[in-house]
């Protein structure tokens, strides 16, 4: 290499980039996709502790964050399948989930034909072909993209919705759930357990619910509705019981409007004021938040935790 050349490859190709091609030219046709992407996501996490139980990873990037998670959810349901020969798996819906279901439909070595999936809420009154329903989302970004054995929908539309909830919920109950997604909404929430309605100890398994307006704005602020006043009202959703006693939860928070929820739910106390607080109890709960939604945590919340990266 002259002189000359070798000096315009150091001034704009950086050492890392030379790295990335070698690897992408002579080791990706034979080396495993998912450990590669492993490497690749995880030169992006900046931080690694504990917050009571729950284990929080930070990344630099959305990116990053749903291929970690898609990993982490990839290694439970694996792990569910070889022990139990199946795996139940309850999945959120959003926009917060679009990277981590999106790099999960792209891991290999998935044993889809033996995962049974559910949602965990779902509006009042909107049929199944409507582009904002919980059941269109899943069939969608989920299960035409893996083809999951079982796919369980809540007909929000049932013109029964009290046999619907209870047939759900049989169908939920009929065993225990290895992985939940459960993210955090801006008020806090998990599924749709908004605070005025949220219960750590609640009978039920799935139940009807009044949506408060901050919720209903956030969904209208991520471009499902037109405005908040086109949100439904109403929805049904899985309780807090049901998804704290789930195995795993794999919790993808990204983005800074959704900062200040993370700061409730990790420095605030554990209570249906902030639903999200209970991830601190749960015993295998692995959150995923990017620079952004972690950008208000203290820093004497990371600096007190052992397993800070760097």
């Amino acid at each position: 290499m002259s002189q000359d050349l070798f000096l315009y490859v150091e001034k704009y190709i950086s050492l890392w980039d030379l790295v990335n091609l070698y690897v992408m030219k002579y080791f990706l046709p034979i080396a495993s996709v998912v450990a590669y992407s492993f490497f690749m996501t995880h030169r992006d996490q900046l931080q690694d502790f504990r917050v009571g139980a729950a284990h929080v990873h930070i990344f630099e990037s959305r990116e990053s964050l749903g291929m970690a998670a898609a990993l982490e959810a990839a290694r439970v349901i694996n792990s569910a399948v070889k022990d139990k020969g199946h795996a139940r798996v309850m999945a959120a819906t959003g926009n917060s989930q679009l990277d981590v279901i999106a790099a999960l439909a792209r891991v290999k070595d998935i044993h889809w034909e033996r995962v049974e999936v559910f949602h965990m809420d779902e509006y009042v009154g909107l049929s199944e072909t409507h582009p904002a329903s919980f059941r269109y989302w899943i069939k969608t970004r989920l299960a035409d993209q893996v083809h999951p054995g079982q796919v369980h929908y809540f007909a929000g539309d049932a013109p029964d919705l009290d046999a619907e909830i209870d047939r759900y919920a049989r169908l939920v109950s009929a065993g225990p759930l290895d992985l939940a997604f459960v993210g955090f909404g801006e008020n806090g929430h998990i599924a749709f357990n908004d605070p005025h309605v949220a219960d750590f100890e609640d009978p039920l398994i799935f139940k009807r619910v009044t949506l408060d307006d901050a919720s209903r704005r956030q969904q209208a602020g991520e471009g499902h509705f037109t405005d908040a006043a086109s949100v439904p009202k109403e929805a049904v959703t899985v309780t807090c019981p049901v998804l704290f006693h789930t195995a795993a939860w794999v919790s993808c928070i990204p983005e800074l409007r959704k900062a200040e929820a993370v700061k409730r739910a990790f420095e605030g106390p554990i209570s249906t004021a902030c639903p999200a607080s209970i991830v601190r109890k749960h015993p295998n709960a692995h959150v995923f938040l990017d620079k952004d939604s972690a950008s208000l945590l203290s820093p004497q919340l990371q600096v007190l935790n052992p397993e800070v990266l760097r």
